[in-house]
């Protein structure tokens, strides 16, 4: 990619064609070209693409392969993913990318990228035959300055040259080289992008995101759509006086014709200082001009704010308007009318003189338009912005005092304006599973609904990690719950396995309308149904909700062991003093060490001496059932040095989307799991070892110990190792003495890597193959399909149709949640404990114990 310029060939309009190789063929449709370079922004080329391609930015989706890698395509979902498709083919002059979605380009939406610096150019349409696979061919240099603009010629046909005229730099007329057999095409990339920043982190892509219809995703964390293209556009085009589009008389500012104060509306995206400067001429007098009554009722919002007073509309309709201030015996006052002489709205009569001395400003309640308008300006630059800090941020702008329950109801409406109602997104739940279906073939999704139509549960498996968790992992699911944060309190089921480097991988997730034994249950049948392997499965949880019961009734011959990481920090919450000895401090560590213990004696070494630090510590751990959770007494497979919390991706993520529509979650959720995918993939296509990192550097740790150990031959299988103490190997049943190779589930022990270099036998060899680098990226080797437009509002004509009409879960009284959570025992909840009388159930304040 020479001085850091690549032409993508923009391919559409055909399909893929599966060849005997596995390789995938695209055939059919047309091809366009455009110059890109690396500060290249994702949505200006979203933006371009569609409009060449004539489809919906909206629901755009795109996709290329890597370098010499024909068979898996990547998806382009924003800046980042640009980035990284342009690091991969540093070393080439174009790339292939390839364009899906809905017909019909907004042309409206190119108003506003065409007033931006732009890092792109057009090149000519191309009719497609055949991908190109052809290198660029050199142009003769034209230009005075001695640049060399850069062709991408087609194969296949006989066209003569051709000059393209970059309209962004009049006057320059480039000729492509002759030797070309297609449609030759020049594209210059010699531009200012000065306005372009491809330094952002992930905070600053919320923002982005927050003003486009597509997801956009940080390095651990995506962020959510929150405004389509059109509604910027139509934000943009009501600036310099247009008329509003979408309000009628009633929404306009002043008083309406009822007598009701309202307060002024105002645009968008000047800082508030300039903006409210530049409105104080908006009415300069008697004779000025309008196009509509609208543009007048714009104009006098605008200049009332800016001199900081607020008027009622007497009289308010298409041919005339008049204003008087609502203060009482004020003297200000204006009327205007249509003139159709000259087809213009006119300013007939004005007293611009104030005799209440900014009353009707001090005392001005601000309608909930005003409100909505405010807010969803700031919302859309700080999406997670509190009602406090909204609230002073309106009073040092613009000089209006509002009241916190006011901010709050201004919040909610600015946000359905800007990411559509979190109630109508039910209602596009049927639309999704049938989307999932086309798109992810053989993938499983089952949408209950009850007798009312509301929601009670989604479940969603894609067919390919289904697929790669049997064939590539070990039969290990942790299932956690989340919260969705909104609220009608529903909960995020999920199924997560561990891949060969330890890494936790999506396998099936539900949203449920609450979190109950009942909804654990029906998620567990429908994982039973998604999976197809008969290999017994071993399920971690948290101790809670009744998931050991549930988990033996669904799946045969299943284990359940209780998470570690729960399990610690409960330790944790239940640690009562006085300590003795080292203290409170070292007990977190010797609870990990006795759950690790593969020997009885070990194992009752270090619960005694927690027992010396503290005894109602020891009595926590011996209330704990073994058998869920100890390397001695677990039978399923081995899982807990696995002590990091699960949960906490899902966590984080429903934190930074928790204002977001129900929809918007779940296209959030998905592009996580296919954002975890892809770059696990491409990550690992360099490895080079035999085993995955972590496994590889505990086999070399292992190594090195066993280069100072004694050995002696006893036979072909069987080894007498001398250690600290004496341990016999026997390398044909995969076992040892001391017990740490079967204990740590496929990982030689130092012993056993003694026996086996003296027997000339490959240490690898006797690794597990799920610890494998081979393992690793056959789990990572499919990726998911996207699903265009899962993130956006719904469309009316569906809203309108009983077919899809899906009402949200009722909200839930708090007493009822209290209720509900009292039915389920939490083992993990910390007793109160009296520190005078010593008894359990209640504290000091309340003994009724005689001293």
């Amino acid at each position: 990619m020479a001085k850091g310029k690549l032409i993508l060939i923009c391919q559409s309009g055909g399909k893929f064609v599966t060849k005997g190789d596995s390789t995938l063929s695209y055939e059919g449709g047309e091809a366009n070209a455009v110059n890109i370079i690396h500060e290249t922004v994702f949505d200006d080329l979203k933006l371009k693409v569609a409009e060449m391609c004539n489809l919906n930015q909206k629901t755009i989706s795109v996709k290329y392969f890597l370098p010499g890698n024909r068979r898996n395509l990547i998806s382009l979902r924003n800046d980042k993913d640009l980035k990284r498709m342009i690091d991969f083919h540093a070393n080439s002059v174009t790339a292939d990318i390839f364009v899906d979605g809905e017909v019909g380009f907004d042309h409206d939406a190119i108003k506003l990228q065409a007033s931006r610096n732009s890092a792109l150019k057009l090149a000519e349409t191309v009719n497609h035959i055949t991908a190109p696979t052809t290198a660029a061919t050199p142009v003769v240099n034209n230009r005075k300055d001695g640049a060399d603009p850069r062709v991408h010629a087609h194969a296949g046909s006989k066209a003569a040259a051709r000059k393209v005229v970059d309209s962004s730099s009049p006057g320059e007329t480039y000729t492509a080289s002759p030797q070309s057999s297609e449609h030759a095409v020049s594209v210059d990339a010699d531009q200012d992008l000065s306005d372009l920043d491809m330094t952002c982190g992930p905070a600053d892509t919320v923002k982005r995101r927050r003003r486009t219809a597509s997801w956009t995703m940080g390095a651990r964390g995506p962020t959510i759509v929150a405004v389509s293209d059109s509604d910027r556009e139509r934000r943009r085009r009501k600036k310099n006086n247009q008329s509003r589009e979408h309000e009628t008389d009633d929404d306009i500012l002043g008083i309406d014709d009822l007598g009701n104060p309202s307060s002024p509306g105002f645009s968008d995206d000047d800082l508030p200082e300039k903006l409210v400067a530049s409105w104080r001429d908006c009415i300069t007098g008697v004779g000025q001009d309008f196009k509509s009554v609208k543009e007048f009722r714009e104009a006098l919002q605008k200049y009332a704010i800016a001199h900081r007073f607020v008027y009622k509309l007497k009289k308010n309709d298409s041919n005339r308007a008049s204003g008087i201030c609502v203060e009482e015996g004020c003297t200000w006052s204006i009327h205007a009318s249509w003139v159709p002489a000259s087809l213009l709205f006119r300013i007939k009569k004005l007293n611009d003189t104030h005799t209440c001395g900014g009353e009707s400003w001090k005392n001005a309640h601000p309608a909930k338009k005003l409100l909505v308008s405010v807010i969803k300006d700031r919302l859309r630059d700080s999406p997670h912005d509190k009602p406090r800090e909204i609230a002073r941020s309106i009073s040092r702008d613009f000089g209006i005092e509002l009241k916190y329950t006011q901010v709050r109801r201004g919040i909610e409406g600015a946000r359905e304006q800007l990411q559509g109602s979190y109630k109508e997104s039910y209602s596009r739940l049927p639309w999704f599973c049938e989307k999932l279906e086309e798109t992810n073939p053989g993938s499983f999704v089952k949408l209950l609904t009850d007798d009312e139509k509301r929601f009670q549960c989604l479940f969603v498996s894609f067919l390919s990690c289904v697929q790669s968790f049997e064939k590539n992992c070990r039969p290990i699911l942790f299932l956690n719950a989340t919260s969705l944060k909104s609220k009608y309190h529903e909960s995020l089921l999920t199924a997560t396995a561990v891949d060969a480097d330890d890494g936790f991988f999506p396998v099936a997730f539900s949203i449920v309308n609450n979190e109950n034994e009942d909804n654990w249950h029906w998620f567990l049948e429908q994982l039973k149904s998604a999976l197809s392997s008969s290999v017994p499965l071993t399920f971690v949880s948290d101790r809670d909700k009744g998931l050991e019961k549930a988990v033996h009734e669904i799946f045969e011959n299943a284990h359940h062991g209780y998470s570690m990481y729960h399990l610690i920090e409960s330790f944790k919450r239940n640690l009562k003093g006085p300590f003795q000895g080292e203290g409170r401090g070292v007990l977190p560590g010797k609870f990990l060490s006795a759950a690790h213990a593969l020997r009885q004696s070990v194992f009752k070494k270090f619960t005694e001496q927690i027992k010396q630090i503290s005894p109602s510590a020891y009595d926590w751990v011996t209330q704990v059932e073994p058998e869920h959770w100890t390397s001695l007494s677990f039978r399923g497979e081995q899982y807990n040095y696995i002590i990091q919390n699960v949960a906490e991706p899902y966590t984080k993520l429903m934190d930074e989307i928790k204002e977001s529509t129900l929809m918007q979650k779940i296209e959030a959720l998905i592009y996580m799991i296919s954002e975890v995918i892809n770059t696990r993939r491409i990550s690992s296509s360099n490895w080079t070892a035999k085993l995955t990192p972590s496994k590889e550097k505990m086999v070399q740790g292992e190594a090195l110990k066993a280069h100072r150990l004694r050995l002696f031959i006893s036979s072909d299988v069987l080894f007498e190792v001398h250690d600290e103490s004496t341990h016999v190997v026997n390398i044909e049943k995969l076992e040892c003495t001391c017990l740490e190779w079967k204990g740590t589930s496929g990982i030689p022990c130092r012993h056993a890597i003694a026996a086996l270099n003296s027997s000339g036998k490959g240490v690898y060899d006797y690794c597990s193959k799920y610890f494998t680098v081979e393992s690793y990226q056959l789990t990572y080797r499919e990726s998911i399909n996207p699903i265009p437009g899962i993130g956006l509002p719904l469309v009316k004509e569906d809203a309108e149709s009983d077919d899809v009409k899906v009402l949200p879960p009722a909200p839930r009284p708090a007493s009822e949640q209290k209720k509900e959570q009292s039915k389920i025992e939490d083992p993990d909840k910390r007793t109160v404990t009296c520190s005078k009388c010593k008894e359990p159930g209640h504290n000091k304040a309340s003994c009724k114990a005689t001293s």
